[in-house]
C-alpha cells in the first residue's frame, strides 16, 4: 500500500445556489472533465462505459440524463463510446429509458448476444479454476467502471468492485462459479443431520435462506439471504449439525476481488477511471429489479481514478450519513440498530459477516489501489454561494417560443 493518497473527486447533492452553475449536473460534469483529462484517451480509442442498466420494474440504476453527459464528455476527446452491461439488461434497457438515442451512444451485451463471447481468465480460488470475461472488454482500449452505489445481499455493498466482478463476465461465471464459491466450505454435517432435523430448521429460518434436498441429505444456504440471525445455530446447539462459517462469507468478497483484478488486468491503469453516483441508495442491489426505499440519503458523486480510494470514501461517506430507520424493510427482523456499536450501516443491514470493507481489502492487497485517500470538493456549496450569479434564464434551452 503506498504512503501517497489517491486522489476522490466528490460532488455533494447539495449546492449553494438554485442556479445550473451550481447544480449537481455541473458538478457531474466537472468530475468527468478532471477525470477525462487524466485518462490517456486517444482519438478513435474505443471506450466500455460499463454499467448495469437494471431488470424489470427496478429504475434507480445510474439516470440516463448523466449517463448522456458522460458520453457526450468522451466524444469530445475523439473516442467513441459505448454502453454494456449483460445481454438481458442490454435488451429491456429501453423500458428504462437507456436506447441509443437517449444515451448518445451504442448499447452492447458484454459477452455478445448469446452470451457467449467470452474469453477464459484463470482463477484458481476455492475450488473455481477459470471464469469466462465479457469479450467486449478486451475489445475496449479505455474503461469507464460507472456505477450506482447501494446495498446488496452477498456482500453488503456494490460498488465500483462488484460492477466489474460480476457485471464483467459471462451468466454462467456469474451466477453457476462466483456466486457457488459461498458453498466451497462445508456447513451440513449429513451424519448428524437427519431429514427431520433439516426441514425444521427450513421451517424456522425467518428469511428463508435454507433449502433442503431429501433426496440426498442435503441442507443448502443461500448466503445472499442469510442475515446471520443465527436462529439455526440455536435449534441445532445439541446436535451440532450445522455451521455458519464466517470463511464463506468472506470468501464472496476475495472472489470478487480476484475477479474485479481480472478485469483490470485487461487494461493500463491510465486507461481507466472510476465513478459512482451515492444516490437512491438502497437496502439491495439493482439487480433485483425492483424499485426500493432509498435507506440512506442521497450524498453524490464520486470520481476517481483509483478503485480502492474511491469505494472506500463512499463507504465511509455512507457511514457517516447513515440509515434512514423509517425506510428499513420490515422484513429484515435483526437489523443492529445499536448506537454505541462502530458499525457500517450495510453491514449493520445485511449481518455482521457482511463487511463492505472486505472486498476492497482484499483487492487493495492484490496491489489495485490505496485505501488512503484526499477527498477534493467539487463546487462546494460553500464555494457556488459566495459566486456573483449571472441573470436567471429560467429556459435556456432551445424554445417553441
Amino acid at each position: 500500500m503506498s504512503s501517497t493518497k489517491s486522489k476522490v473527486y466528490f460532488g455533494s447533492i447539495q449546492q449553494g445556489k438554485v442556479l445550473p452553475f451550481a447544480s449537481f449536473a455541473a458538478k457531474v460534469d466537472k468530475i468527468t472533465d478532471l477525470l477525462i483529462e487524466q485518462t490517456l484517451i486517444a482519438k478513435k480509442d474505443k471506450v466500455a462505459i460499463k454499467m448495469h442498466l437494471g431488470f424489470n420494474v427496478g429504475y434507480q440504476t445510474v439516470p440516463v440524463f448523466f449517463v448522456r453527459r458522460i458520453v457526450e464528455a468522451v466524444k469530445k476527446t475523439g473516442a467513441y463510446p459505448f454502453i454494456t452491461d449483460n445481454p438481458t439488461a442490454v435488451y429491456n434497457a429501453v423500458n428504462r429509458g437507456y436506447t441509443s438515442e437517449t444515451c448518445g451512444a451504442p448499447l452492447i451485451p458484454i459477452c455478445g448476444v448469446k452470451d457467449g463471447y467470452t474469453t477464459p481468465v484463470e482463477i484458481n480460488f476455492k475450488g473455481i479454476d477459470t471464469l469466462d470475461l465479457g469479450g467486449v472488454l478486451k475489445d475496449a482500449d479505455v474503461l469507464i467502471d460507472l456505477t450506482h452505489a447501494k446495498g446488496h445481499g452477498a456482500c453488503g455493498y456494490g460498488g465500483a468492485i462488484k460492477n466489474l466482478a460480476l457485471g464483467g463476465y459471462s451468466g454462467i461465471s456469474r451466477w453457476m462459479k462466483i456466486h457457488r464459491v459461498t458453498q466451497h466450505d462445508r456447513y451440513w454435517d449429513k451424519e448428524k443431520g437427519s431429514s427431520d432435523h433439516a426441514k425444521k430448521l427450513v421451517e424456522a429460518c425467518p428469511y428463508r435462506a435454507l433449502r433442503y434436498e431429501e433426496a440426498n441429505n442435503n441442507l443448502i444456504r443461500n448466503y445472499h439471504d442469510c442475515h446471520q440471525c443465527f436462529t439455526c445455530l440455536e435449534l441445532d446447539h445439541d446436535i451440532g449439525a450445522v455451521k455458519v462459517p464466517r470463511e464463506s462469507y468472506s470468501a464472496f468478497q476475495e472472489m470478487m476481488a480476484i475477479s474485479t483484478n481480472k478485469v483490470l488486468e485487461t487494461f493500463k491503469p491510465e486507461k481507466v477511471f472510476y465513478l459512482n453516483f451515492a444516490l437512491q441508495i438502497t437496502t439491495f442491489c439493482d439487480c433485483m429489479g425492483i424499485a426500493q426505499p432509498p435507506i440512506i440519503n442521497d450524498i453524490g458523486l464520486l470520481g476517481s481514478k483509483d478503485i480502492i480510494a474511491i469505494e472506500t470514501a463512499t463507504l465511509d461517506l455512507i457511514k457517516k450519513e447513515g440509515i434512514i430507520e423509517k425506510n428499513i424493510p420490515p422484513f429484515l427482523k435483526h437489523v443492529n440498530l445499536d448506537p454505541n456499536e462502530d458499525t457500517h450501516p450495510f453491514t449493520r443491514l445485511h449481518g455482521p459477516y457482511k463487511d463492505p470493507y472486505e472486498a476492497v481489502g482484499f483487492l487493495e492487497k492484490l496491489g489495485r489501489g490505496n485505501s488512503k485517500y484526499d477527498l477534493i470538493e467539487i463546487l462546494s456549496p460553500e464555494e457556488t454561494a459566495k459566486t456573483k450569479p449571472a441573470d436567471k434564464v429560467f429556459e435556456g434551452e432551445p424554445s417553441f417560443f
